[in-house]
């Protein structure tokens, strides 16, 4: 799950991390009202969307960036404006940008560097790992492809948290004055503790800045959590802005499923995750591109199955699907009874690749055959790949 900035600044500041003060505006009025009550000179008016990249996004047709500074009340507004109720385009929403419902007012600072800082799960390490860089501000993906040098990492036990040591290692090879060391080892490891005690799956802060008084500060912050630790953390929950969700992903959430929307024309429905992996790459080796992951589990029911169904052809963008089943706990006799039931209850009107095997398979292609269902039919998951994307083609 993600959230918005205005959001992870307000948890990160429970945990003691430093932040700017800010106000949350959904009307130009209020952004004025904002900027006056914060009371500093210079504000920053930023759009508040589940993306990055908002800093050099623009609204398409005035130019509006998604972060610009206010020096007055007026301009505030008239930032705020031209942003709340359009659309943003950045480098993560793609061409069709996301809508502005909300901006963030935030105090100004005095700011001497800008750096880097992230915590992330690291899958090879075992654990979480501390990543900075000198390099903030910008685009993180390009400088750890160009100059992977400038990054920099410190693996943590989540239940010791990071060392002081580290901190302050972390701190030297940065190039901080001596004198912020103690503040950046308080940062750190007060990150560190958010992160963890969070359930988060990932915490970014880009720009980092240390300010000309020598302190650090989270200039920005991103934040998304493990989804399977929600039930702990009511408050984190309660964030969940469904505005910034793929309506298809909230619906499949609610069903049990897990739905990810991608830009193809060939919609999957696969039982495991790995599965669904090996077969979009497979689409995408001969020829296609993926519509979706979607990933029904172990334990789907029929009426989750046809769910299923009806999310992915809820896109219209969908011109032939494939469904790739390898009954362990599922059974190839439940897909195949969906397969029916969809078929009548909401039909077919693209190719349907069919690739079972497993656990009652032969009971599941019995069921396929006698329903008289438009099925093509495939053997190894190679054949399936190979089919659905001529299938695909053709309509």
């Amino acid at each position: 799950m993600k959230i918005h900035e205005f959001q992870a600044k307000d948890l990160l500041r429970a945990n003691g991390v430093t932040v700017l003060a800010g106000r949350v505006a959904r009307t130009a009025e209020e952004a004025a009202a904002a900027f006056t009550a914060l009371g500093t000179p210079v504000c920053a008016v930023k759009a508040q969307i589940h993306a990055g990249g908002r800093g050099k996004g623009q609204v398409p047709g005035s130019g509006q960036r998604g972060v610009e500074l206010a020096k007055t009340a007026a301009d505030a507004e008239r930032i705020a404006r031209a942003l709340l109720g359009n659309t943003l385009v950045t480098i993560q929403t793609g061409p069709a940008g996301q809508t502005v419902r909300q901006v963030f007012v935030e105090s100004g600072c005095g700011i001497d560097r800008e750096l880097y800082s992230a915590i992330l799960v690291d899958r090879a390490a075992g654990s979480p790992v501390l990543v900075a860089s000198t390099a903030g501000g910008v685009n993180i993906e390009e400088v750890a492809a160009k100059t992977p040098e400038l990054i920099l990492s410190e693996p943590f036990d989540p239940d010791r948290g990071l060392a002081g040591w580290q901190a302050r290692l972390l701190a030297s090879k940065l190039g901080l004055p001596t004198a912020s060391w103690r503040h950046a080892e308080t940062f750190f490891r007060r990150l560190c503790v958010a992160f963890v005690s969070l359930d988060a799956s990932l915490l970014e802060v880009n720009p980092l800045v240390l300010t000309k008084e020598g302190a650090l500060v989270a200039l920005d912050a991103k934040m998304t959590f493990d989804d399977n630790a929600l039930f702990r953390h009511a408050d984190v929950a309660a964030l969940r802005d469904a505005a910034e969700e793929e309506p298809a992903e909230t619906r499949a959430a609610a069903a049990g499923l897990s739905y990810v929307k991608l830009d193809g024309t060939i919609g999957c429905l696969v039982n495991g995750a790995g599965l669904a992996m090996s077969t979009m790459d497979l689409v995408k080796l001969h020829g296609g591109e993926p519509a979706n992951f979607l990933d029904v589990g172990g334990g789907a029911d029929v009426k989750q199955v046809t769910e299923a169904f009806r999310i992915i052809l809820s896109d219209a963008n969908v011109k032939a699907i494939l469904v790739n089943i390898f009954g362990g706990i599922m059974r190839c006799t439940t897909i195949a009874t969906a397969l029916v039931e969809a078929s009548k209850t909401i039909g077919f009107k693209v190719p349907l690749v069919v690739r079972l095997e497993g656990t009652e398979v032969e009971e599941g292609k019995k069921i396929l055959a006698a329903s008289g269902t438009a099925i093509i039919t495939a053997d190894g998951l190679t054949d399936a790949a190979k089919k659905v994307v001529a299938a695909a083609s053709k309509a």
